[in-house]
Parts: structure tokens; sequence; C-alpha cells
């Protein structure tokens, strides 16, 4: 008699439902994965071989397996939660040590690092912020928290139609930008002091001859000391001929904020047509300081910080790796895995998107894969199994009392 087939189906029913627990237990835990236990028989060794009437001894846990299979997505109102939206793994670094997650619930600490709740570095690529160049060494992604330096004006672009059906004005009227008869037509558009200041660049057109327009300029409302700036001529076809190329145009900004500034204009856009006048393009490079105002992260990892004078500047990339066996990555707890000698090494952590790897969407976290109704359904076969190994076991013990009763 043997009561070793039914013990080990105890323990193996026992493991299961251990295993079950802990799935129903995680289905609200944000990027848990769910196991699985899997069993395989179990036979004796025999001196003399193998034979056809073998009879097992058995069953074992062989292995408790993960399921990295993707799970749902569900958005957030917090812009540093993170969801991979197919495979990958953050990789986090805590005091040196790697290890490697799915769970995007990111914070900032108190010194600009973006942290896991258990504390671990996310790690990425971090911009030079003297160059503006990405960095390729995987390293600590800082924040700065710090206001975007102004950029002062540096090149313009202008364009627009002049209408070729225009009067010219009189010689006899002295341009005055408080004048609108001593000009046709006006644009303006704001630009930018090298300390940040804000001014308004207006530009004047008023028409020599056919054809033929002069160009005047004001910063502010006062006119430029050198007025024309320059001519414009248009060929038959209302095209600049000659082309115009560049005007380096001298913007008389006030001393105490940088003085005179040469700012590249591009007039080769404007042309002369018998249609109404119309503005198509007044583009400038420069913007005012600006104060941090929030952060975001793109599909494709990069972190990008936005700023009171409405720019956006990436500081940083969130960076995925992978394993070529996911299932042999060790659980540590707090929703991070190491790797193994059965998960291999992490292959080269790339941007998201990049080959295989999944992207990113921020404002959202993956929900546990965990199907809750399956793992209750599993949890009732589960206790049918224990309670038919245990029926074995009462068997077993009857046919064995039976013996001992023999006289």
């Amino acid at each position: 008699m043997s009561f070793q087939q039914g013990l080990s189906g105890l323990n193996a029913a026992a493991r299961n439902l251990d295993v079950i627990g802990n799935n129903v237990a995680n289905s609200g835990t944000v990027g848990a994965k769910v196991s699985r236990a899997e069993f395989s028989d179990a036979f004796a060794n025999s001196l003399g071989g193998s034979g056809s009437n073998q009879i097992g001894i058995g069953v074992t846990v062989s292995s408790v397996a993960q399921q990295f299979t993707q799970g749902d997505i569900a958005t957030t109102n917090n812009p540093l939660d993170v969801a991979i939206d197919g495979a990958g793994f953050f990789q986090l670094s805590t005091n040196g040590a790697l290890s490697y997650t799915r769970n995007g619930q990111f914070k900032v600490d108190a010194d600009g690092y973006i942290v896991s709740t258990q504390g671990g570095r996310v790690q990425g690529n971090v911009v030079d912020p003297t160059t503006g160049v990405m960095g390729q060494i995987n390293t600590d992604v800082r924040l700065s928290m710090g206001n975007l330096q102004p950029k002062p004006t540096s090149e313009l672009n202008i364009g627009m139609n002049l209408d070729a059906r225009t009067t010219a004005t009189p010689a006899a009227t002295a341009f005055d930008p408080t004048d609108a008869t001593s000009y046709a037509n006006m644009a303006s558009m704001k630009v930018y002091a090298p300390q940040g200041q804000t001014h308004t660049l207006a530009t004047y057109y008023r028409k020599t001859t056919d054809n033929s327009w002069d160009v005047y300029a004001s910063l502010d409302g006062t006119p430029f000391a050198t007025n024309p700036v320059t001519t414009l001529t248009f060929g038959t076809d209302g095209r600049p001929s000659p082309a115009p190329g560049t005007l380096n145009l001298t913007v008389p900004f006030p001393a105490t904020e940088g003085g005179n500034q040469t700012v590249a204009t591009d007039l080769s856009s404007i042309t002369q047509f018998g249609s109404p006048y119309v503005v198509t393009a007044l583009d400038q490079d420069g913007y005012a300081v600006g104060e941090l105002a929030g952060f975001r992260i793109a599909p494709d990892g990069n972190l990008l910080a936005r700023y009171s004078n409405g720019r956006s500047e990436i500081q940083a990339r969130l960076v995925l790796t992978n394993f070529r066996n996911p299932q042999g990555l060790q659980p540590v707890g707090g929703n991070q895995w190491v790797e193994t000698a059965v998960s291999g090494p992490p292959n080269q952590p790339q941007a998201p998107g990049t080959g295989s790897l999944g992207m990113l969407q921020s404002g959202a976290l993956e929900q546990s894969n965990v199907e809750l109704t399956g793992e209750l359904v599993n949890m009732i076969t589960a206790q049918r199994v224990y309670q038919a190994n245990a029926q074995t076991i009462r068997a077993q013990d009857q046919l064995l009392q039976t013996i001992v009763n023999l006289r």
C-alpha cells in the first residue's frame, strides 16, 4: 500500500490553490502578470529498466510560469503614468542594481529623478542641456525643473501677396507709421530681445512704381533709423525679380536689452499678383522665458516638458528592453523582475516602437492580465482535485486497516 500518489496530489493541488490565490489577490495590481502551476507526472527509477506495467508515484509541480500577455490599458489623470502597449519592460536602477517592470506608476522624487513606487530610478537617455543632443548611454532620468531660457529672434520668414492693382503712393507723401495713407499694407509680429523681452516688429509696404515696392520697418511703433530697409521688384509673372535672398535686418532693441540685433529675414515668399493683399506667413524663431507648466510622455518615449510660453522641449527619452525568455525572469516583488540564467541577458535598451518593442501611452496604466472569472473557476477545479486526492488516501487507509485486522 502506498500513500505517495495521494499525498503528492494533495501537495500539488495545494500549490495550485496557492498560485490561484496569488492571481486573485493581484487581479487589481498594475502591471501584474498571471501565473499558472505546471504539473508533471512522477515515476520511480527502476534498476531493471522501464516496464509497461510501471505505476507512477504521483505528481509534481514542475514550475510556476508567469504569462506575459498584454493587460488592459486604463486611462488616468497623471501624465507620468505610462502604459506599455506591446512587448518590453522598463528598466529600473536601485543603488545600481537593475530590475525590470511593466508598472508605469512613476513619480518625481525630491531630486528630480523619475522613480517607481519602490524608489527605483527609471533608466533612459537624457538630453545634454548644453548641446541639446540626446545621449545614447542609459542613465537615471532626471528632469530639469528650472525655467526655459529665452531665445532671441534671429530668423524671420515673411510671406504675402501684394496687390498688383494698388496705386503707387505719391513720392511727396512722407512715410509715417501712424498715417495709413503713406503706405499700402502693413504686417506685424512679435519678436524677442536677447533677454526675452517682447516687442512688436512691423513691416510696411509702399508701392513706388509699377512692380516696385519699398519696405519700411518699425519697432514698437518707432520707425527704424534707416528706412526703407529694402526695395522689392517683381517680374511680369508676379515673382520677385531678382530673387531678394536673405535680408539682414538690423533690429534696434533697447541697449539695456542687448542693443541692435541682426535678424536674417526671408522675403522670397512675397509675390505681387492681381489679387487682394493677404499674409501667408509670419514666422520667427524666438521666444520669451518659460516657466515649467508640466510634462507628458510621447508614444516613442520622449519626455516633453511644457512651458508657459507655449514651447515644448524634449528633456529625456524612456527606453524599453526585452528578453528572449521573459518567463525565465525571477519575480522579486514590487511588480519587478530580475534577470536569471534562464531568461538570458536583456536586449539592448531602445526607444519604444523600435523593432518588436511596444509603444508607450501617457496618462494610462496597464492593468493586471488576471481574468478573475477564469481564476474562480480554476479555484473550484483545484478544490475538487484536492478532495479527490484526499479520497485516495482514505481508500488506502481503509485497505491498510483491513490487512491489519486479518487474523
